[in-house]
């Protein structure tokens, strides 16, 4: 018997970098970008925890693989947490979300292996509990992770995060059209967290009222999504890459495609993720949404794809 277990993409809004310090964000899954595990009794002959990593052509044997694997390690610390053993099963992996672009890939895998190794295991686990386990897995490889990719990952809801407090789950009063656009450049989430931590450490007075400016235009960001003013949500879009900017967590190829999309009719635009590269987000029309995708084609990104945030909450 195979069964399968899925977990979508998300993106960041509003906020990245600054929720590591206390300010809120603003993030969305994107349902149609998902990681996919399915799993099914391991061969007689080949007894143990079995993994296919079909994307990166990988079959490895847990009992066998290097550390220093990163599934391997995965695959341990949800292990720990759950206090299981490794199961007798082969877990085959997939995944259309595109690595290290600020996408929440690395939470999409952990996601889904948690659910998969847990059923594995007959285990029920509630979604804290796999809210849980993969920050865990979050951590081991960003080291100071804010906590948003495994929220959005798991309850799959748009939420309103500030880390440390209850999770808030988002009333989004018309539906967002976004296009997103990669730069193609990898874009390692815990290099760019750890760049801004040494700029806060070092130069405080100027690093800390533009994280604290973030935090105040999240908040306005939320009352414009509650009350469906798009075209003020498109406008702190804009401002909170400007900030992000003065955190030196920009690149000059997000920049550019920030300035095609608006030139080519955004309403707002902004990078998204850790920065220095991955992806940018504009905010569109129906009936811009087509025009700003060429344009930033033409302008060098590698991949656009369009996704809408549909209506919730009270």
């Amino acid at each position: 018997m195979t069964t399968s277990y899925s977990a979508p993409a998300k993106i960041i809004l509003f906020g990245e970098h600054a929720v590591v310090y206390g300010q809120p964000a603003i993030a969305v899954p994107i349902s149609g970008l998902r990681a996919f595990a399915t799993i099914e009794p391991s061969p007689p002959d080949q007894p143990g925890l079995r993994l296919v990593a079909e994307d990166l052509q990988q079959t490895f044997h847990l009992e066998t693989v290097d550390a220093d694997n990163a599934l391997a390690a995965t695959v341990d610390i949800i292990l720990q947490h759950l206090q299981v053993p490794p199961p007798s099963v082969t877990i085959r992996l997939r995944s259309a979300i595109p690595i290290a672009s600020g996408l929440g890939s690395g939470a999409a895998i952990a996601a889904v292996l948690g659910r998969a190794l847990s059923a594995a295991a007959n285990l029920s686990l509630s979604d804290d509990a796999l809210n849980t386990v993969v920050y865990a897995v979050e951590t081991l490889h960003h080291g100071t992770p804010s906590g948003i990719d495994n929220t959005v990952v798991v309850y799959e809801q748009p939420v309103y995060f500030v880390r440390g407090k209850p999770i808030e789950t988002l009333h989004v009063k018309h539906p967002l059209q976004l296009v997103i656009a990669d730069t193609g450049q990898p874009a390692p989430t815990h290099i760019a967290v750890g760049d801004v931590r040494k700029l806060v450490e070092a130069h405080p007075e100027q690093a800390g009222p533009v994280i604290e400016g973030i935090g105040q235009l999240v908040s306005q960001a939320r009352q414009a999504l509650s009350q469906g003013e798009i075209a003020l949500l498109g406008q702190l879009m804009t401002d909170n890459h400007t900030l992000l900017q003065q955190l030196t967590i920009s690149s000059a190829d997000l920049d550019h495609l920030v300035q095609t999309a608006l030139e080519a009719g955004a309403v707002g635009a902004k990078m998204s993720g850790g920065g220095r590269g991955g992806n940018m987000i504009a905010l569109v029309s129906e009936t811009t949404g087509a025009q700003v995708e060429r344009a930033l084609r033409a302008a060098g990104a590698v991949r656009t794809f369009k996704t809408v945030v549909h209506p919730c909450g009270p």
